[in-house]
């Protein structure tokens, strides 16, 4: 861009007439990454799904702690 802004104003000090932009070649479309199989999650209904408490945090972290422990805090991973 500033190489063709300096052309231009070059051009301009020359008394010619300024070249035109050069046109970008169009965009292609991008081709689509092929997706990832799904990871299994012990959340997803699992038989280790009923195991877990399952709470998560603000963070979106869950806890892994057998469900309906005693203890008041969880452990997130």
């Amino acid at each position: 861009m500033r190489e063709a802004k300096y052309a231009r104003a070059r051009a301009a000090a020359a008394g010619q007439a300024p070249a035109a932009p050069a046109k970008a070649a169009p965009a292609k479309p991008a081709k689509k990454a092929a997706q990832p199989a799904p990871v299994a999650s012990p959340l997803d209904g699992g038989a280790d799904a009923e195991a877990l408490c399952g709470h998560k945090n603000i963070s979106g972290r869950t806890c892994t702690r057998e469900k309906g422990h005693a203890a008041k805090s969880h452990r997130y991973s």
